[in-house]
Formats: C-alpha cells, sequence, structure tokens
C-alpha cells in the first residue's frame, strides 16, 4: 500500500559540501536535492569520488553541509548543536558499515548494547533487546563471541542488530556487501530487504549496480550530482514510529557503571601499559604517606621528649643573655630559688649544680653526672620513681649524704634483679645511702640518655661534691601554662631587683616546643612536597599515556558518536579510564606507603600512623585523575564522528 506523504523523512535543498585543504578547495557535493519518504528502500550508487558517501555522512548527522539545507522530518538540521545531532542519531538512525566498525574487546552482545546505552535504558532490557535481535538474525549461539571469532557476514548480522538496537528508523548501510563473499553478500541485502518489509528507511551506499538492484528506488550520483532517480517512490504502509521525544538524561547510573566496565576493559586490553602508568601513581601516593607518617612520627617523638622534661617550666641559666656562659658563672644562689617560689603562679624552683662524678659500688666503677637539686625536683620534672622515695626537704636542710640513681646508673652497678635501695654507694669517694630509684626516661630529643643520672640533695652536693654554692640553673614550674609570659617576665623583674644586673637567661620550654614543632611542620611539609613531585610526574604520565589512547582509539569513538553518544559520553569513557588508573595506583600507593612506613618503623625509627596522610595523598591521586584525564578526554569529546570513523 502506497500514499502520499505531505512531509518527507528526509529533504534535501541544494546540498553542498566543500573540502578545504590547506589552499585548495574541493566541492565533493554541488547541488544535492532530493526526498525521501518514511519506508522506502533507496539506493544510492555511484562510483569511488563520486559523493556518495560524503551524501549519507550528513544523511546520517555524522557532518555538515557547507551550504544548503537538510530536514529530517521538517526540521532543519543546521539548527542542531553537537549533542542534539547525538541524540538524533540515537533515536533515528542505525549504520551498517562495509569494515563493520564493531568494538574489538566487546562481545556480540555488548556491541548491540552500545546505542541502548548511550539513550540510557536499563541494564536488563538493552541485554534483552540485544540478545532478542541477535537471536532473529541467527546468531543466538554467539553473544559472547568477540568480533575476532565471527565470521564476515556474522560480523555484519551483528552490525545490523546493532543498527536496530534503538529502533533504526532508518537504516544507513555503506557498501554493506563490500568485505563479504557473494553468499554472504546476499544474505546481508536480503536481511535489509526484510527490515524494509518491516517498515525500516533502508539507504544503501553502494559502487554496484547488482546490489543496487536490490533496492526500489535508485540515485544515480556522479561528480557531486545527482544524474538520475529511478525506481518506485512509495512508503510504507506501517513505518517504524518515532520514539517518545524528550530530553535525553545527562547521565545515568546505568551509563556511569557501564563508562567504568569498559575503562577496566580497555585497560586489560594492554596490561604492561597500564602497570607502567599506574607505577608513577603508586610511587607519587606512597611516597606522600611515607613521608607524612616519618615526618609526623619525628615531630611526635621530639615533642614527647620536651614534654617529658616539662612544657610548663622555665629554665633559668647564669650569665647574661648576649653573652654564652656556663653554669659555672657565679650569678645564680640558692636564695634566688627561694625568692622566686613565693612568687604568683609558681609551683616550685628547683635549684640545680651538677658535674660529672665516679660512683663505686664494690667494685664497679662508673662516671655518670650528678645533679644536686631540691626535694620539688621529681614533681617539677614530672619523674616518678622506679623504686623507693626520693630525698625529702628535711635531707636537704640536714645535709644528709643520700642518692636517687637513675636506671642506667643502675644497670652499670648493679647485677640485675640486685635491688640497689638500701646499698651504699662512694661518689668521688664519699659514701652516700641509696634512698631511690628513679622511672626509666628515655633520651633527650638530641639524643643524651636521661637516665645516666644520680640525684643528691643541693646541700651535700654543693658542700661535698662540688665545693661551691652557686648554681648552674633553677628550674620553674608553672601552675597556669597561659599565664607563662606573665610569670616571665615577673621572675625576670625580680632578679634584675636582686642582682642590681641582668645576668641571667631565661628559657620558656613551652616555646622550645613551639619552635620544634614549626620546624618539624615545615620539614614534614618539605618531604611531603618532595613525595608530591612524584604525584605530579605520574598524573603528567597518565594524561601522555590518555592522550596516545585517545589516538590509538580513534575510530573507537567514532563508532559510539555514530551509535548516538553525546560530548557528555565520550568525556565520560575517558575521564573515567583516567579516574580508574589512578584510583587502582593510589590504592596501590597507600598499601606501599604504608608497608615502607611499617618497614621504617621495624627498623627503629619513630613513625606516627594517621588517617588524615591516607586520605590526601589518595584523594590527590584521585584528583590526579580528574585533572589530567581532562585534556584527553576532552580531545575525543570533540573529534569530528567523520574523520574518527575514517581512522586507521
Amino acid at each position: 500500500m502506497t500514499r502520499p506523504f505531505d512531509t518527507p523523512l528526509i529533504e534535501v535543498r541544494d546540498l553542498r559540501r566543500t573540502f578545504t585543504n590547506g589552499t585548495v578547495a574541493v566541492e565533493v557535493l554541488k547541488g544535492v536535492s532530493l526526498r525521501i519518504e518514511p519506508g522506502e528502500f533507496v539506493a544510492i550508487m555511484g562510483a569511488s569520488g563520486s559523493g556518495k558517501t560524503t551524501l549519507m555522512n550528513i544523511l546520517g548527522c555524522l557532518d555538515k553541509p557547507t551550504s544548503g539545507e537538510y530536514l529530517f522530518e521538517g526540521r532543519n538540521v543546521a539548527t542542531l548543536d553537537r549533542d542534539e545531532l547525538a541524540t538524533l542519531r540515537s533515536r533515528a538512525f542505525g549504520f551498517v558499515f562495509q569494515q563493520y566498525n564493531l568494538l574489538p574487546g566487546a562481545t556480540a552482545l555488548e556491541n548491540v548494547e552500545v546505542p541502548a546505552v548511550y539513550a540510557g535504558k536499563p541494564p536488563a532490557e538493552r541485554k534483552a533487546r540485544a540478545a532478542e535481535l541477535l537471536t532473529a538474525l541467527g546468531l543466538g549461539e554467539r553473544l559472547d563471541h568477540r568480533p575476532t571469532q565471527l565470521s564476515g557476514g556474522q560480523q555484519q548480522r551483528v552490525s545490523i542488530a546493532r543498527a536496530l538496537m534503538n529502533g533504526g528508523r532508518v537504516i544507513l548501510a555503506d557498501e554493506p556487501t563490500g568485505a563479504l563473499d557473494t553468499r554472504s553478500g546476499r544474505e546481508v541485502l536480503q536481511l535489509l530487504a526484510d527490515l524494509n518489509a518491516e517498515g525500516h528507511t533502508v539507504i544503501l551506499i553502494t559502487h554496484d549496480p547488482e546490489v543496487a538492484a536490490a533496492a526500489r528506488r535508485r540515485i544515480q550520483i556522479v561528480d557531486g550530482m545527482i544524474v538520475s532517480d529511478e525506481g518506485e517512490k512509495t512508503i510504507a504502509a506501517s513505518p517504524v514510529p518515532a520514539p517518545d521525544a524528550g530530553e535525553p538524561p545527562l547521565l545515568t547510573a546505568s551509563e556511569i557503571a557501564e563508562a567504568t566496565k569498559m575503562a577496566f576493559r580497555s585497560l586489560r586490553s594492554n596490561v604492561f601499559r597500564t602497570l607502567l602508568t599506574l607505577l608513577g601513581i603508586v610511587i607519587g601516593v606512597g611516597a606522600v604517606i611515607a613521608m607524612l607518617a616519618l615526618g609526623d612520627g619525628a615531630k611526635q617523638e621530639v615533642v614527647q621528649r620536651i614534654e617529658a622534661m616539662g612544657a610548663n617550666l622555665l629554665l633559668i641559666r647564669p650569665g647574661a643573655p648576649n653573652v654564652r656562659g656556663s653554669g659555672s658563672i657565679a650569678t645564680l644562689v640558692p636564695e634566688d630559688a627561694l625568692a622566686i617560689a613565693e612568687l604568683p603562679n609558681v609551683a616550685a624552683a628547683v635549684p640545680e649544680v651538677n658535674g660529672a662524678v665516679t660512683i663505686r659500688y664494690g667494685g664497679n666503677d662508673y662516671q655518670t653526672s650528678v645533679t644536686a637539686t631540691s626535694a620539688d625536683y621529681p614533681v617539677a620534672r614530672d619523674w616518678e620513681m622506679a623504686s623507693g622515695v626520693f630525698f625529702t626537704r628535711d635531707d636537704v636542710r640536714r645535709y644528709v649524704p643520700v642518692v636517687a640513681l637513675g636506671q642506667t646508673v643502675v644497670r652499670s652497678l648493679f647485677v640485675p634483679g640486685e635491688d640497689a635501695v638500701g646499698k651504699y654507694v662512694l661518689i668521688n669517694n664519699t659514701p652516700f645511702l641509696v634512698v631511690g630509684t628513679m622511672s626509666e626516661k628515655g633520651a633527650t630529643s638530641w639524643g643524651s640518655d636521661m637516665d645516666d643520672i644520680a640525684f643528691v640533695p643541693l646541700t651535700t652536693g654543693s658542700l661535698r661534691l662540688f665545693g661551691q654554692r652557686y648554681l648552674r640553673s633553677i628550674t620553674v614550674e608553672v601552675r597556669d601554662q597561659s599565664r607563662m609570659e606573665e610569670t616571665e617576665q615577673a621572675i625576670q623583674a625580680l632578679l634584675i631587683a636582686r642582682h642590681r644586673a641582668e645576668d641571667f637567661r631565661i628559657r620558656n620550654m613551652a616555646s622550645i616546643m613551639e619552635t620544634v614543632s614549626e620546624t618539624q611542620n615545615t620539614l614534614t611539609i618539605l618531604l611531603g612536597s618532595i613525595a608530591a613531585i612524584s604525584l605530579l610526574v605520574g598524573g603528567i604520565g597518565v594524561m601522555n599515556i590518555m592522550l596516545v589512547t585517545v589516538t590509538e582509539r580513534t575510530r573507537e569513538i567514532g563508532i559510539r558518536m555514530a551509535t548516538g553518544a553525546r560530548t557528555v559520553h565520550i568525556m565520560l569513557q575517558f575521564m573515567t579510564e583516567a579516574l580508574v588508573v589512578c584510583g587502582i595506583g593510589g590504592l596501590l600507593g597507600v598499601v606501599g606507603g604504608l608497608g615502607t612506613a611499617w618497614l621504617v618503623q621495624y627498623f627503629g625509627s619513630p613513625v606516627a600512623y594517621s588517617p588524615w596522610p591516607v586520605l590526601l595523598a589518595f584523594g590527590s591521586a584521585f584528583m590526579t585523575g580528574l585533572l589530567f584525564g581532562l585534556m584527553p578526554a576532552r580531545k575525543a569529546a570533540y573529534l569530528d564522528p567523520v574523520k574518527a570513523l575514517a581512522a586507521d
């Protein structure tokens, strides 16, 4: 049954297409005008270079004319932007190419699904539809076969099924039998005739008159102009209806999932190159985590050592502020400590005199240092006793010869398990009773052993060991650490009044700790920056590989565009691949960085574990994928579909 149709499905008016190569312009189409009704089977014939393929590309919205009008269902295609053209291709056209143009890494079922992916159809629906089409075309047993496992005729059937996936109102077949043997060619032509009988509009591009004879209408094109238009110009009784119109969704969850799946497939196709690309990200992320863990560990240890000495302390030493001096300078005396102890916010003022001595027990001699101090020393220094007691204020007042030993001294003089408390030792040949042993304190931030020491009453040490009353230092414990500056100023004013000169120096342990902490932070940032450079280099490597990938997969990009992929779909595909590379590299880098930090810790270096460096490093890897994947993705998304399909 035939009937007139006022608004043709396709109408072109005075269509011209000129290609420019440098300064040379070649006009391929020279004023082509034609109308194609719904349900027609049209063959466009012409020799190579006649312009028939260019005309097909324009009819399929892969290319645009230089001038003239192309109306699809009365709508001027020239008014459509890049994405609107892609949407029109998705809803109206199905392409069947001479070289099949199937995705090599995908199965027959997955190849047929591609147009439905870009149309936003749910996975279950598109899989069922693809399986139904392939089964109807005699490939029900080949759903999981890849193109290389199929014959030429079978590949062309897959291509036809793909063209029908979204309805295939218009099937554009460009030399569909050109790469087939005679039998397979006849089968493909019969399939196209059957589809036309079902209401599909079929436009067959061929140079072969025998192939063109399968069509009801034959248009001859020579040198870019139509020279003949013969045959039956009819429309189908029940043409394939147009799909429901409407704005396509920007992206669906299934499209993102499909892009991720394709990304993994692409990376698996070249495992060695993928591993090399991952390596830069792995090294960068691992270095960031390991460096920050080492830096934070060193900082934490230094701060702990300073805190162990007391963060709420003021250390007063003899000698003018601008003169380097030692404890032998005769400026500080015990009475200064007593006066300082009376000031507000002072919990204790501990005088100290120390010097090197030899301690003997039995037949063992050991050289160490002795600090002569007050009974408040353990409280001010936050140093607990391991056994026994520290000497008392009464011991200081009465010049009692008693001593408290550090653990290093105990280990050097006594056999393991022997209790030192209650024993007598000789200090510079003067007998002292051991009244207690100090708890383990460890090393200072500059590496000296804090446990290699002995403590005696200030009076006893000054009289019997050192023969002097001048102090090496006064340690002041402050009650309220927030008022340390105020207390420091009060001490300074008191001592200047007592000495009538500023012959002392005051050091604030809190400010020292703050300075050390800031220094360590700077070093940590420096280490992290060096590691971040590795991550940056890795990101550049990702971008380089992705640009190479775009070049290698140009035809694949053209296939996706021909099947309805919009700009956002192509960008999503390549951005996803960059993110997958960086994500996997980030995970491996996290494992490697934590493993390196553990190994360093195992060999004795301080390490501090924190979730923030891990999150920072992995987040940086993810952002690297976004930033360095953007340029290759944009390059891919804005390729010319015709040039992309023609790429080798």
